[in-house]
């Protein structure tokens, strides 16, 4: 069964930076794209970002574009988040999600990782 590990959350001040990872424990598995999603406490999940492996489409959400940046290794099935300027709104738990080459829908996720933006 394949996990995703995430790690980088943590606690920042409204403008500061941090950078989520999230590693497949199987690397030989193949992922049709990988992405971010996040959920603040009493809302549903939402999309954050997510990023396809052929030819390296990056996609965010409104809320995030100009401050976040996804990238990653399609061979190590690994992938960041990069985000800037962060703002108390984002606080939420983070989560790494991942779609197999079959389906190519959202069939694997992580355990989430917290940030707590400060004001």
């Amino acid at each position: 069964q394949v996990q995703l590990v995430e790690s980088g959350g943590g606690l920042v001040q409204a403008g500061g930076s941090l950078r989520l990872s999230c590693a497949a424990t199987d690397r030989t598995f193949s992922t049709y794209k990988m992405g971010w999603f996040r959920q603040a406490p009493g809302k549903e999940r939402e999309f954050v970002a997510r990023i396809i492996w052929s030819g390296g489409e990056a996609y965010y959400a409104d809320s995030v574009k100009g401050r976040f940046t996804i990238s990653g290794d399609n061979a190590k099935n690994m992938v960041d988040l990069e985000m800037n300027s962060l703002k108390p709104e984002d606080t939420a738990v983070y989560y790494c999600a991942a779609a197999n080459l079959r389906t190519r829908s959202w069939n694997y996720w992580g355990q989430g990782t917290q940030v707590n933006v400060s004001s």
